[in-house]
């Protein structure tokens, strides 16, 4: 076993340098290893881990472990392992390199103990996710992933803005509480919440992620934003601003969710709607509301991974993931369907199952701090999470009508992947215990007390019910072949024709005004000539032979001031 300092990051570099020097089986066995033993050695750690750097005048903590770094440090290697055995297949070397470099910067973003060393892992994570994007080779990948990394560039510039200045006001770059009382605050708080795809800027997520390969989307979905939930615990906790944006996250994106056709586009919604909970619970920031917020990231993580591993498996045999053109998929995959199924089931926060034990959670911290209209909006995203990603996906993908594709089961790398996912949500819902024990503070909380089990039962059963009552009468959004824009319309519809009507009056401008500068130059030039040509006025009004008589007289008069005046 390595050091205890040894940084957790380390292990992923070197496999992603181990992925460029080898080949086939030999690549895949040591991605797994590598990963795997730095999981166990993150495991096996006795206590908090510190290593200290001096830059400046300032004291660096590149490498820290505590409570909340941990947790999220298991479930990171946990999706890292899940992700990789599900692309073991691809023989893309690109994509196995930036997947681990992307997994490795978001694991030693959640060990930075200061600013800086958060801003430089910041950059590598925005970097290197982006090719996991353009990793599809499309047109659409292509201008989805600059948009992407523009916006990811565009947090890390804003984050950098804001470290400087908080570090100007605190006289330290620690990353610890920083609160909203000054500008740093507030920037860095932007910045995490472009990561976090807070309202209005979330299109980069909804916009990439269906975009990427069917691997590559899976990668995606466990790192960036649970990075950004991470660094929002650790550094605005209690902030009850958060309190509210969560809400509408959580709120808004089930009425976008229910109308796309793209299932992956689905599940991205979905996602949005999740990070609302864990935002909602850390601006809460009681310790029940935190422990909420951190283990539903964990399982989350989880269950998202298995849904998108389930979509992706479907993209990868049928070459399609619109609702319109698959459907009746359970009869040739049936084993993936079931698997999708947990994980529906999961996001639902069906009882025994891994996301009934978090939620909760969130929902009673919020109840218990009296935020009653929060928790009402809680509710309704639960149902509407169940209608669009608990019933929606499978029903859509695997029943509903009968495509008529009869393809096989994809290969089992994958379904293993999926297998241990699945395992761990059934795993985590069954015996809580598990994952309570490992947040940042004691857990004493029984999700499966009456109210809470007869509560979300209710709701869940008269959620379905409302489902199957609408599809009936018709009146639930069919599957349909169309684009639906969001807020992304702004800058790539609106404020493109916006700058293009500027474009062309700024052009109309500077074109006259360079007309109106010429014809004045062109005047003031015909001027001179028509008085000093040599048949012009000016020559004919004074006579020629007087230069010789003026020059005279400044030479006199330079004379006369070099002699007198010698120095």
């Amino acid at each position: 076993m390595w050091p205890t300092e040894l940084p957790a990051f380390l292990p992923f570099f070197v496999a992603a340098l181990l992925a460029l020097i080898t080949r086939g089986a030999l690549r895949s066995v040591l991605m797994l290893a590598v990963v795997a033993l730095s999981g166990l050695h993150l495991w096996f750690l006795d206590g908090e881990v510190l290593v200290n750097l001096r830059f400046l005048e300032y004291e660096l903590i590149p490498y820290r472990v505590d409570d909340l770094s941990i947790v999220f440090g298991y479930v990171f290697h946990i999706a890292a392992l899940v992700s990789i055995l599900f692309a073991l297949h691809v023989k893309d070397t690109m994509q196995h390199v930036c997947a681990l470099l992307y997994a490795g910067s978001a694991v030693g973003a959640l060990f930075a103990g200061d600013l800086l060393s958060l801003f430089v892992f910041w950059e590598i994570l925005a970097v290197s996710s982006v090719f996991l994007v353009w990793a599809q080779r499309t047109e659409r990948a292509y201008q989805s992933g600059m948009r992407y990394l523009i916006i990811q560039v565009m947090s890390g510039v804003i984050l950098l803005g804001g470290l400087l200045l908080h570090a100007e006001q605190s006289g330290s770059l620690e990353f610890g509480f920083i609160g909203t009382d000054h500008l740093g605050g507030w920037l860095i708080l932007l910045a995490f919440g472009i990561k976090g795809a807070f309202p209005l800027l979330h299109t980069w997520l909804t916009d990439a992620y269906p975009e990427a390969t069917p691997t590559g989307t899976v990668f995606l979905s466990a790192f960036t934003t649970k990075t950004a939930i991470y660094t929002l615990a650790r550094g605005y906790p209690g902030t009850e601003l958060l309190i509210y944006v969560g809400a509408t996250m959580a709120c808004f994106p089930i009425f976008y969710a229910v109308i796309q056709n793209d299932l992956r586009r689905v599940l991205s919604y979905s996602l949005i709607n999740q990070l609302g909970f864990m935002v909602c619970g850390i601006g809460i920031g009681t310790a029940l509301a935190i422990n909420g917020a951190v283990s539903h990231a964990f399982v989350h993580i989880i269950y998202k991974s298995l849904l998108f591993m389930s979509m992706g498996a479907v993209l990868y045999r049928t070459g399609t993931i619109k609702a319109t053109e698959i459907g009746g998929l359970y009869k040739t995959m049936p084993k993936t369907a079931v698997l999708c199924i947990i994980g529906a089931a999961s996001i639902s926060a069906f009882p025994l199952f891994s996301g009934f034990v978090a939620k909760s959670m969130i929902m009673a911290a919020a109840m218990k701090e009296g935020y009653n209209v929060v928790w009402l909006a809680l509710l309704l995203a639960s149902a509407g999470v169940l209608k669009h990603a608990g019933i929606q996906i499978p029903y859509f993908a695997f029943f509903a009508h009968d495509s008529g594709i009869r393809t096989s089961e994809p290969p089992k790398n994958m379904l293993l992947a999926m297998a241990i996912a699945a395992f761990l949500c059934l795993a985590i819902g069954i015996y809580p215990k598990m994952l309570y024990r490992l947040l940042p503070f004691a857990a004493d909380f029984n999700p499966y007390d009456l109210t809470h089990v007869l509560a979300q039962t209710q709701l869940l059963f008269f959620a379905m019910l409302a489902f199957v009552w609408l599809n009936l009468q018709g009146i639930y959004p069919p599957e349909k072949a169309a684009i639906n824009l969001d807020a992304e319309w702004f800058y790539r519809r609106f404020l493109r024709r916006l700058v293009e009507k500027i474009s062309v009056w700024v052009d109309g401008f500077d074109s006259d005004l360079r007309i109106r500068v010429e014809d004045r130059i062109n005047w003031i030039i015909t001027y001179f000539a028509q008085r000093h040509y040599p048949t012009g006025k000016g020559a004919v009004i004074r006579p020629t032979g007087n230069m010789v008589m003026y020059i005279a007289i400044l030479l006199a008069a330079y004379l006369w001031l070099l002699l007198s005046f010698p120095h």
